[in-house]
């Protein structure tokens, strides 16, 4: 893969221009690009090493095109000799993972919000036919919302697949991350939108005391004894996938129905910055000011030089 620095940036593709590295993952790095086209930052991953399961993962990324306030998909792609890159919306308040990490266990209120704003979310990715598989609060993205309201995005869908696709299930392999898959899932299950829901259940389970599923060692209702959002759980966190909550619909009708408090959390502030300092863009790339600074101060000693001589010469 071509060298990337934050003081000499890549123009990808004749389009982005990568910036500074905001992140990194399984399928490579993310950075702060600006994208020519569309005259905005963007969040551009780039893709690692290519083995056959990364091109599968991107492949399967690439492909999903669910637009929705509390989805960050791709909305484009790229390739140069051997860099591939995924273009998605900025999102640069950190991830539910960073306020639990941070924080620790979330109000009610604002437990409750996060989580009607994720099945928002996967209500719309269901309804594109699509089962995320990886639920988790690493990929519960927030906005820079500040001392506002948090405003959760659902990003990664490197594993996404089709509702009931086998193509995408290897036995006995599980595709997910443990502690948030479902009991079928963990056992090489095809794709189904219910054990999403089972993971919004060890989500809300881990915003409301802070543990981690591998910490979660007691049952809902003695982890939840008294807990507004216990019912909810309760019914996520079902084994039989019969008997679970079949769909984020039904999911949501349920938590609006509970006697939440108004969201009373943590802000969520920017954790990216402001793009790097002495840069900007044109229509013809990235421009490194600084460097320009030192061309023209080079010139103006240059021209001093000829005046002195040319004084001279008279």
């Amino acid at each position: 893969m071509p060298a990337v620095t934050t003081r000499h940036p890549a123009m990808v593709a004749g389009r982005y221009v990568l910036l500074d590295q905001v992140g990194s993952g399984g399928m490579g790095s993310v950075w702060r690009a600006w994208d020519e086209r569309t005259r905005r930052h963007v969040a551009l991953k780039v893709l690692g090493q290519h083995s056959s399961a990364l091109l599968a993962r991107f492949v399967r990324e690439q492909a999903v095109r669910v637009r929705h306030p509390h989805v960050v998909a791709p909305h484009g792609w790229a390739a140069e000799d051997d860099l591939v890159v995924l273009a998605m919306e900025l999102v640069s308040g950190g991830s539910v993972a960073d306020l639990l990490r941070e924080h620790g266990p979330l109000d009610p209120g604002t437990a409750g919000l996060l989580c009607e704003q994720l099945l928002l979310g996967l209500s719309a990715v269901h309804g594109a036919g699509l089962v995320h598989r990886d639920v988790k609060p690493a990929n519960l993205l927030l906005e820079a919302t500040g001392d506002g309201p948090p405003h959760l995005r659902l990003g990664d869908f490197g594993v996404a697949a089709p509702v009931a696709d086998r193509r995408f299930t290897t036995v006995p392999g599980a595709i997910g991350t443990d502690g948030y898959m479902a009991p079928e899932q963990a056992r090489g299950a095809p794709p189904d939108p219910s054990q999403d829901l089972y993971a919004v259940g060890r989500v809300v389970l881990e915003m409301v005391t802070g543990l981690p599923p591998a910490c979660q060692r007691a049952p809902v209702d003695e982890a939840l004894p008294s807990h507004p959002l216990r019912p909810l759980v309760e019914r996520l966190l079902v084994s039989d996938p019969e008997q679970r909550l079949a769909t984020a619909d039904a999911a949501l009708r349920l938590l609006r129905r509970l006697p939440l408090p108004a969201a009373a959390g943590p802000p969520v502030p920017d954790r990216l910055g402001p793009p790097p300092r002495g840069r900007r863009t044109t229509g013809a790339g990235e421009v490194d000011w600084p460097a320009w600074a030192a061309v023209a101060a080079l010139v103006a000693v240059v021209a001093g030089c000829l005046c002195v001589l040319l004084g001279w010469a008279t």
